[in-house]
C-alpha cells in the first residue's frame, strides 16, 4: 500500500529530525507479504517494536496520545514487543515531544468537571466492571492478602506483603482505633483491613462493597478467621449505611464518588461518624489545580477503560469539600512515592506472569491491565498523578482534645484486644 508506506516515511523522517529512540515501527497487515519497518533512531537492536496491524491504527501514530496509542495497544490494531518500562518511557516521549511541536491535535491537559451521573446503578456497575474480573485473577498480582491500594513502605526495603501489612497498621494507628471500638470500612476490598482491625486491635468491624466477587471472597475469608462475630461483610452501597461508627476507613474508594459529589460523601461520613470519632481517607488525587487529569489523554483512556466514571481531585478540593461536609482535616500525608512502589510491584509480577495471566482473562482484559499497571506507576513516578492519607474528625470540636504531636501516629504497638 504505498499511500500508507509515504505517509509512514514522512512520520519517520519527521520523527529523526527530533529524537534519537531505540524503536522500530513495522508495517504488517498479513496476506504473506513481509512487513516493512522503519527505524526512529541509531541502534544495534531495537528496545521497542511497534508492528501495527490496520490502517486505522496508523492515526495513533501520526497524531498520538496516551489514550489514542492505548486504544490501539488495547484493541489489538499495533502490537508491541519490549520490556514494560521501556514501552512506557517510548510513548511518553512520543506523545511529549508530539504535544510540544504542535504535531499532534490538543490534548485535554485540564478537564473541568464534567458532571459525571454517579446513581447507585451506575456506580455498582462501574465497580463491578473493574473488580469483578476473577478474583483468581488479582491473585495472581496481588500480594496474598489481597491489598488492592498504595502500601506503605516505612524503610523503602519491604517486601510488598510486609508494606501492605504496614499500610493497614499505620491508618489503624492514625485513627486510634481501640478495642471495642466499632469500624465501618467503605469499600473493603477483600476484606484485609477490617480482618487486622479485628484481629490485632479487638475492634468489631462493618466493611462495605459493592463488588459480588469481592463480597463473597471476604466474607469467605472473616468465616476462616473464625471472626463472624466481630466482622460484618456486606454488599451495600455506602449511601445506604445506617447508624454510627467510632471509626471510619475510606481506602482507594473516593475515587467512585464524583467531583459534584464529593462534599455530599464527606457530609455522608459526618453523619456516620461518632461525635468524637475519627475518620480516615486515602486515595488517589490529581496533581493539577483545576481538578484536570492526568495529561496527554491517560485521563480519558483510564476513564474508557480500566474505571468508567472515575473523577479525581486535587488535593485542595479534598480538603474544601471535606470542610463543607462537617470534618476537620487534621493530618495529611503524601504517599505519592509509595503508590509508585507499589505499581512498579504489581507490574513486575505481572510482566512475570504474563502468559499465565494471559490465559486466564480475555486478550482485550488482559492487554488493558498491562498497560494500566505500568502507566499508572509511571504516572506516580513523575508527579502526573498523587495519593494522599487525610485524617480527620467532625469539625468544631475543643481543641484541648487533639494530641499536642504526631508521635502517636507512628508508635509501634497496638492496643490490647479485648
Amino acid at each position: 500500500m504505498p499511500s500508507i508506506d509515504k505517509a509512514i516515511d514522512g512520520w519517520v523522517q519527521r520523527w529523526r529530525e527530533r529524537v534519537d529512540l531505540p524503536l522500530r515501527v513495522c508495517w504488517g497487515v498479513g496476506g504473506g507479504e513481509p512487513a516493512r519497518c522503519w527505524d526512529l533512531g541509531t541502534f544495534d537492536a531495537p528496545r521497542v517494536v511497534i508492528t501495527v496491524r490496520d490502517a486505522a491504527a496508523l492515526t495513533a501514530l501520526l497524531d498520538p496520545s496516551l489514550d489514542s496509542l492505548g486504544e490501539a495497544y488495547v484493541e489489538g490494531r499495533i502490537d508491541v514487543d519490549g520490556d514494560i518500562d521501556d514501552v512506557l518511557a517510548m510513548a511518553h516521549t512520543l506523545v511529549r515531544r508530539a504535544a510540544e511541536g504542535g504535531t499532534a491535535q490538543p490534548t485535554l491537559l485540564q478537564r473541568m468537571v464534567q458532571g459525571f451521573t454517579h446513581s447507585r446503578k451506575l456506580d455498582r456497575e462501574a465497580i463491578q466492571y473493574h473488580y469483578d474480573v476473577s478474583n483468581a485473577f488479582y491473585a495472581e498480582w496481588l500480594d496474598p492478602a489481597m491489598v488492592y491500594s498504595c502500601a506503605y513502605f516505612e524503610h523503602g526495603d519491604e517486601d510488598l506483603a510486609t508494606a501492605q501489612t504496614k499500610k493497614i497498621d499505620h491508618i489503624l494507628t492514625k485513627i486510634r482505633l481501640q478495642p471495642g471500638q466499632t469500624l465501618l470500612d467503605i469499600g473493603c476490598g477483600w476484606g484485609a483491613l477490617v480482618l487486622r482491625a479485628a484481629q490485632r486491635f479487638g475492634a468489631r468491624c462493618v466493611g462495605i462493597t459493592l463488588s459480588q466477587a469481592q463480597y463473597e471472597l471476604a466474607r469467605e475469608r472473616v468465616a476462616a478467621a473464625g471472626l463472624a462475630d466481630r466482622i460484618e461483610i456486606r454488599l451495600q452501597d455506602y449511601r445506604d449505611v445506617e447508624g454510627t461508627f467510632d471509626r471510619i476507613t475510606s481506602v482507594g474508594m473516593f475515587e467512585h464518588v464524583g467531583l459534584k459529589h464529593l462534599a455530599d460523601y464527606f457530609r455522608l461520613v459526618r453523619a456516620r461518624l461518632a461525635p468524637d470519632g475519627w475518620a480516615m481517607n486515602h486515595g488517589i488525587t490529581t496533581t493539577d489545580p483545576g481538578d484536570g487529569e492526568t495529561p496527554y489523554g491517560g485521563g480519558r483512556f483510564i476513564d474508557k477503560y480500566v474505571f468508567p466514571h472515575g473523577e479525581l481531585p486535587h488535593i485542595a478540593t479534598v480538603l474544601r469539600t471535606m470542610q463543607e461536609g462537617g470534618l476537620e482535616p487534621f493530618d495529611v500525608e503524601n504517599l505519592r512515592r509509595h503508590y509508585a512502589r507499589t505499581l512498579q510491584c504489581w507490574s513486575a509480577t505481572f510482566e512475570a506472569k504474563r502468559e499465565r495471566l494471559r490465559a486466564m482473562v480475555p486478550e482485550r482484559i488482559w492487554r488493558i491491565w498491562r498497560v494500566y499497571l505500568a502507566g499508572c506507576a509511571w504516572a506516580f513516578e513523575h508527579d502526573q498523578i498523587a495519593l494522599y492519607q487525610v485524617l480527620c474528625r467532625p469539625a468544631g470540636r475543643s481543641a484541648q482534645e487533639l494530641p499536642w504531636s504526631r508521635r502517636w501516629i507512628y508508635e509501634d504497638e497496638a492496643p490490647t484486644p479485648a
